[in-house]
């Protein structure tokens, strides 16, 4: 399989199937003539794909979607429930074949049957007739040069049979010659093609009209030939006559066609051997203005960038000229790096509604499982992040929409007696809020039993009983996200959250985000992620801890203070101050960091106050250095475990600073 044309197909066969589960479920809202288009629009498209690439599954399955379709659409079967979950079913099974492509380079043997006799079953009109006909057996006038005649003549005598094959493409067929390699490969499997007309040499040219003819030797029936060529797609009709001894005329010649001892047809041969090593090579011309670029190659791009920007801090760096134009050609250097960094980051963005796509079927389905009445909102869809974010964000997605729907909306009935809407509402909304892109899924459902969530940490050990009267509610809500909360049983009875949130704030904290639970009993809850729009350039403060360069993502910061050693006060054995009416825990970062500090003496004590959630620390360092755009790299498979660090930066003098893990810390 050529892999250029493969990656195309896979790309464009996931758009579609994104198509179809979108479409599938506006048709069960909203039964229009425009739905079921878009709807026939695709399925015939993937079909037409599928067929070219040789993939014979999706092309069979697509072709009896569209078929089913096709009487939606003249009108001769109306839309109901049992019709929209036979399709949804049968694009799971497109999906899963997709799927096994990408992973293997081929189809997988999949159960594809049932699905299409379920298409069939909608269909009482019959799927089939209409496309593939076996007329009578009438006697014909059959044309064999010599050497064709003794061919078949020695296996009529062995029994065998000889099937004269009539094909006719459909007329809105686009590549003829590939479709006529399928209906070639299918019969290859029956026995030997002996004769084509026209020749193999023009079919493979395409120079013909919409119909050829092949004939067959082969012991099998002709029932069993006309369901294999069922499956080609973009077949208008196959006719199928049986090659009788009485009826053959031989054509005397003095130039027989070469043939192999075996009596297969060598032009037959060469035009299947040329097609399979040419399979894949055919794809549709397409006019767009966008443009499919590969991430490794836009990661190479960034990486050059990175490095401009640390040769733009070098230079920044120096000190010895003051000349006019050397001041001049830093800035200018500083915008032009600006400006590229800007345009390779636009190049790396991708909307939200890839990811986005996906959500409207996963709650069609958990309703139907869970007997729900679930609708889903989603806002701001269009909101643009990093691609690496994009292909790691999904699935933490579907976790907290799936706990949503499970845990946190309750049954019709439920919310009947609690004056609520008989449908529960999730809200799935987007938003970019300065460097980073705000994610929202919240519902309105039953909220968090802070009493049930606190009675089961206690009973699985998280906690002790006497700790549990003094957490403050977002300590209680945090403990969700423990992974011990959720491994004993489930929670669902107790307090209707916490099922495996443990990967969720994993996964979110690897990309550089947050995850932050706020919820109101009886009206609903939300989980709002708070993530990084790149994962490559950062704006950080750096600072100074012994003798020690760090750099503190500005992201986490909330402010810098500077307290006097009065201030500085002990609660429970820890360093506090009471800033503004809160009290601050202090983590001494030469301590943590195990690193020397230069100045004992110093009366005053700086402080990074750093910010997770609702959690406030303060950071002591011994100096602040500055503001600085830095370039994330990362540590190798390595050092990747190690504590409170997240990667490394080089400064501009070439130096190797360490940026802070601030999720640790906390």
């Amino acid at each position: 399989m050529n892999n250029q044309y493969l990656d195309v197909f896979l790309e464009e066969a996931r758009e579609h199937i994104e198509n179809l589960n979108q479409y599938l479920l506006e048709l069960e809202k909203n039964p229009t003539q425009e739905v079921v288009d878009e709807i026939f629009r695709s399925a015939h498209t993937l079909k037409g794909m599928s067929g070219t690439m040789g993939f014979t599954q999706l092309s069979e399955l697509t072709h009896e979607m569209e078929n089913l379709l096709q009487e939606i659409r003249s009108k001769k079967i109306s839309v109901d429930e049992r019709i929209i979950d036979s399709l949804l079913n049968c694009v799971d099974v497109l999906e899963g074949l997709i799927n096994d492509i990408e992973e293997h380079g081929q189809e997988q043997q999949r159960d594809i049957y049932t699905v299409i006799q379920m298409l069939k079953g909608q269909n009482d009109f019959g799927l089939n007739e209409t496309k593939v006909s076996a007329e009578n057996e009438k006697k014909d006038a059959f044309n064999f040069n010599e050497y064709e005649d003794r061919v078949v003549r020695k296996a009529l005598g062995e029994g065998l049979k000889i099937w004269k094959i009539n094909v006719t493409l459909a007329d809105e067929c686009l590549l003829k010659s590939a479709r006529a390699f399928l209906v070639f490969k299918t019969l290859e499997g029956f026995g030997d093609i002996i004769k084509t007309e026209p020749s193999v040499e023009d079919i493979e040219d395409e120079k013909f009209e919409n119909h050829f003819t092949l004939y067959l030797i082969t012991s099998r029936d002709k029932k069993a030939i006309l369901d294999s060529l069922t499956s080609i797609s973009e077949l208008k009709t196959v006719d199928i006559r049986n090659v009788e001894e009485d009826s053959i005329v031989v054509e005397k010649t003095d130039s027989v066609k070469a043939a192999d001892e075996n009596g297969t047809n060598e032009s037959a041969k060469s035009f299947l051997t040329t097609e399979k090593t040419s399979k894949g090579t055919h794809t549709f011309k397409k006019t767009t203005k966008t443009l499919r670029v590969d991430i490794e190659r836009l990661d190479t791009l960034m990486n050059l960038v990175s490095e401009l920007i640390i040769i733009k801090t070098r230079l920044e760096d120096i000190k010895d000229s003051d000349h006019q134009a050397y001041r001049e050609t830093v800035e200018y250097l500083e915008r032009i790096t600006s400006n590229l960094h800007d345009a390779v980051m636009k190049a790396r963005m991708v909307p939200i509604e890839n990811v986005f796509n996906r959500f409207p079927r996963v709650v069609h389905d958990l309703s139907r499982e869970m007997s729900k009445k679930i609708d889903l909102v989603i806002e701001g869809a269009e909101t643009e992040l990093d691609r690496t974010v994009i292909d790691e964000i999904g699935d933490p997605l579907i976790h907290l929409i799936r706990n949503a729907a499970d845990h946190g909306i309750e049954d019709p009935q439920e919310r009947i007696t609690k004056g609520k809407p008989e449908q529960g509402t999730i809200n799935l909304k987007a938003y970019q809020d300065g460097n980073n892109v705000i994610i929202e899924v919240s519902d309105d459902g039953k909220g968090i039993d802070l009493n049930g969530v606190l009675k089961r940490a206690i009973d699985v050990g998280l906690i002790k009983e006497e700790q549990s009267k003094n957490l403050k509610e977002y300590e209680i809500t945090s403990l969700l996200f423990e992974p011990g909360f959720s491994t004993a049983k489930k929670i669902t009875d107790v307090s209707g959250r916490g099922v495996g949130l443990d990967v969720v704030k994993t996964k979110i904290e690897s990309l550089g985000g947050t995850i932050e639970i706020d919820f109101v009993k009886d009206k609903g809850t939300t989980f709002q992620i708070r993530l990084p729009l790149t994962l490559a350039i950062i704006q950080a403060l750096m600072v100074l801890v012994g003798d020690e360069k760090y750099a503190i993502p500005l992201s986490s910061i909330k402010e810098t203070v500077t307290v006097t050693k009065e201030q500085i006060k002990t609660v429970q054995k820890r360093e506090v101050i009471l800033l503004r009416g809160n009290v601050i825990p202090i983590v001494r970062l030469n301590e943590v960091l195990e690193t020397k500090k230069l100045d004992d003496s110093q009366e005053d004590l700086t402080l990074v106050i750093v910010k997770k959630g609702e959690k406030n620390v303060g950071l002591a360092v011994d100096d602040l250095i500055g503001q600085q755009e830095i370039v994330i790299k990362s540590l190798g498979s390595f050092l990747k475990d190690i504590k409170f660090i997240a990667g490394a930066t080089i400064l501009g003098n070439g130096e190797v600073a360490l940026i802070l893990d601030i999720n640790k810390l906390i």
